[in-house]
């Protein structure tokens, strides 16, 4: 196997430890800053690879770096009306005995003193704070990501600089051939000697910012000769071309042809085009709103990959893809034939992208993911509002112990996603191409 493949492997998954211990570490510290003891801060699932006690936590990194977690105590309260201190009456009922046996698990970890330090008995909002650090710090890290991606290094886009790859001749529409041949007449700008790395500046008169600007420019103009403003190392110079009529692709609807549009004969350079602080806000929300989506449908997406696993169907780009997959994309990544740059930036963007997935599936509100959490915090709040209001008496917190069988059922279809996921990964993964 390419060594390259590998490093792109190893790469990915390093930063993918970095944005699980940085989400993990956004529920330790307002845990922390709150009062709750916690007892373990990990990176990764099953046996434990290293490990160290600081104080009275226990921080570490496990062998399987596909997720993490913080152990605070106390995430589930007593039966109601029970005493902690005396023996609890043998529960009846398959649910009932998970439920209790839960809660008896949740209070060997308290100790004499720690009433007070325990998830449960903080204030709802509190518990909403801890409980949002973790997707919080995800998007933190998206956003981080994205504007390294176009602040740092830039979006491809066509600039109006002449390309390398410009044909100098005019090729009929009607043939389906993109070099010259003998007897293909040259293009206006050929005649007009512009050459590989001139800059479009202007036309007739009008300034050009962006090949948009130079593309309607020209076939607004129509064929006839005009004044061309070019660069052309570093030295401004005005061109005189004629361009000829030709009839294109609408640039606003693709489906419909211009007819007689004006024609220069030249193809845009591409580059990497620098973004304002400014604009990775509206790039990223537009993408939130995709991946949302994708969320919304995951039933429907990962019934998609079924397909793919088994019947041999194509993967949808737009669907979801594993660690396993994500991984095999990082060493794609590395072994293509992309630009250094091109390979950092499609890197980044995978990274962002994956950070921002990870932030929004930890939003549903349900157990055992975060959101559940913070639904049941924002729901006690509503409670103790609305007693306010009412002048009634404050409500017990909400006892999110009551919901387990569901937050079993919710993590058994995790399990099964995660592992179709993986199975797709390896038999039929999404590649670059696709």
């Amino acid at each position: 196997m390419n060594w390259l493949y590998v490093a792109g492997i190893v790469l990915f998954l390093l930063g993918l430890l970095l944005s699980i211990a940085l989400h993990e570490l956004g529920h330790l510290i307002p845990a922390k800053l709150f009062g709750v003891r916690v007892t373990q801060y990990m990176v990764g699932f099953g046996p434990t690879a290293w490990s160290r006690r600081r104080g009275e936590t226990e921080y570490g990194v496990k062998w399987i770096p596909f997720g993490g977690y913080i152990r605070m105590i106390g995430m589930l309260p007593p039966r109601p009306g029970e005493d902690p201190a005396k023996v609890r009456s043998m529960a009846t009922g398959p649910f009932q005995g998970l439920i209790e046996s839960a809660r008896e698990a949740a209070l060997e970890e308290v100790r004499p003193g720690d009433e007070s330090r325990v998830f449960h008995r903080k204030k709802w909002w509190k518990k909403v704070v801890i409980m949002a650090g973790g997707p919080l710090m995800n998007f933190v890290l998206a956003f981080v990501f994205f504007a390294i991606l176009l602040v740092g290094i830039g979006l491809p886009a066509d600039a109006p600089i002449v390309s390398p790859t410009t044909e100098t001749c005019v090729i009929p529409g009607s043939e389906r051939r993109a070099t010259c041949e003998p007897g293909d007449r040259p293009t206006p700008a050929a005649r007009a000697g512009l050459k590989p790395g001139d800059r479009l500046v202007s036309f007739d008169g009008a300034a050009i910012r962006s090949w948009d600007d130079a593309t309607r420019l020209i076939r607004s103009h129509g064929a006839g000769p005009a004044r061309l403003g070019i660069v052309r190392d570093g030295e401004p110079m005005t061109v005189d071309v004629t361009l000829i009529a030709q009839d294109r692709p609408s640039l606003d609807d693709p489906g419909k042809i211009d007819e007689g549009a004006g024609f220069l004969g030249v193809r845009p350079t591409q580059v990497m085009e620098r973004q304002s602080v400014g604009e990775v806000a509206g790039y990223m929300g537009g993408l939130t709103a995709t991946v949302a989506g994708s969320i919304v449908n995951l039933p429907e997406k990962m019934a998609g990959v079924w397909h793919a696993a088994f019947s041999g169907e194509e993967r949808d780009p737009e669907g979801p893809v594993g660690m396993v997959g994500a991984g095999r994309l990082g060493g794609e990544i590395l072994t293509s034939d992309l630009s250094a740059t091109e390979k950092i930036a499609t890197f980044v963007n995978l990274l962002a992208g994956f950070n921002l997935a990870i932030g929004l599936f930890n939003l549903i509100p349900l157990l055992p993911l975060d959101g559940g959490h913070i639904a049941g915090g924002l729901w006690e709040g509503l409670k103790g509002a609305y007693a306010r209001i009412m002048r009634r008496p404050k409500p017990k917190p909400v006892d999110i112990a009551k919901v387990l069988p569901l937050t079993y059922a919710a993590a058994l279809a995790m399990m099964v996603m995660a592992g179709l996921l993986v199975y797709a990964d390896l038999v039929n993964p999404l590649t670059l191409t696709n």
